[in-house]
């Protein structure tokens, strides 16, 4: 029986529930109704008093939680959709994030993002806010692409002591499957190889992480080998893994759904020509969306974040060089 990449978000709450007394649950209409995407659906009766519905305003939602875990507990709060958590801003940048630095008393909060696009989903709820949270110190910022690491960095960020920022992706939700939930896997902060290859990396995470290994198969044919890192957590970033895969390949290209200004392409990029500027044999790319407010209609949309056949064209763009 497979399951999907909501179905282990939602496997990972529960256990978690399960699995620690001070763990709760708040967010909108995240208790009978399940979740705007369903991925409560079924806790509130299973875990009385313990998935609770927050009332309209990500501010208080946030700012609640941070108050609770000075009280030792572990919340899990549910943003409808990515977008809306720049109301609650100043809590999880200016508040959750400094609160150990400013108290010494930890804040253990994970603060679940549904991000970036899907068709119809528009400028108000299609967002990729990545790249913002991963501004400030203090807070953990992951992006998993695959329904392991839906489930098992979920579990571990419910663990850890600093605030977790966690951008899981709607358009994966139903999207993605696999055939079972996985017993270990690798840690917060350390990045993936999804795909080996010689002839250039390809450095990306989330969904994108789908568009790149759809890209590197097309390429394949026309006889390049493409390597793919999936960098799952940006903050922290494996830098590590990314060098080592350009020492491979000599190539670098970057792809991200967020906007092209800043962020994780940029911080790459940046990184990977300050500490590695020797192993390049083609100056590094980026790939991102249009920088634009995200269209509504479905082929507008398509033709605003990258996808298989323009990733597959920067690609050649870069083994031209």
């Amino acid at each position: 029986m497979s399951i999907t990449y909501l179905e282990a978000i939602q496997a990972a709450q529960d256990r978690a529930l399960a699995e620690n007394e001070f763990v709760y649950i708040y967010g909108q209409d995240v208790g009978s109704f399940g979740g705007a995407f369903k991925a409560t659906k079924n806790l509130a009766a299973k875990y009385p008093g313990r998935v609770i519905d927050a009332p309209i305003s990500e501010d208080a939602m946030v700012g609640s939680a941070i108050g609770a875990t000075a009280e030792g507990m572990r919340p899990i709060l549910e943003m409808q959709f990515a977008d809306f958590s720049t109301i609650a801003i100043n809590q999880i940048c200016n508040q959750a994030a400094t609160q150990f630095w400013r108290t010494g008393i930890p804040c253990p909060i994970t603060v679940r993002l549904p991000s970036g696009g899907t068709e119809g989903g528009g400028p108000f709820h299609s967002q990729s806010m990545e790249a913002i949270y991963a501004q400030y110190p203090g807070l953990i910022v992951l992006t998993p692409a695959t329904v392991e690491d839906a489930y098992s960095m979920l579990l571990e960020a419910v663990t850890i002591d600093d605030p977790v920022v966690f951008c899981e992706h709607k358009y994966l939700y139903y999207h993605l499957k696999a055939d079972q939930l996985p017993d270990k896997n690798l840690p917060v902060g350390k990045a993936r190889i999804a795909r080996t290859g010689k002839h250039a990396t390809v450095v990306t995470y989330s969904a994108m992480v789908h568009e790149a290994l759809r890209a590197a198969d097309t390429l394949e044919e026309e006889g390049w080998e493409i390597e793919i890192v999936d960098l799952r957590s940006i903050k922290p970033i494996d830098t590590d893994t990314v060098l080592a895969s350009v020492a491979r390949t000599g190539r670098l290209l970057c792809v991200s759904e967020a906007f092209p200004w800043g962020g994780v392409n940029a911080e790459v990029i940046s990184r990977v020509t300050s500490e590695g500027f020797h192993l390049l044999d083609a100056p590094p790319k980026r790939l991102n969306a249009k920088d634009t407010p995200i269209p509504f209609h479905p082929n507008l949309w398509k033709a605003h974040r990258p996808a298989s056949q323009s990733i597959a064209s920067s690609l050649r763009d870069l083994l031209r060089y």
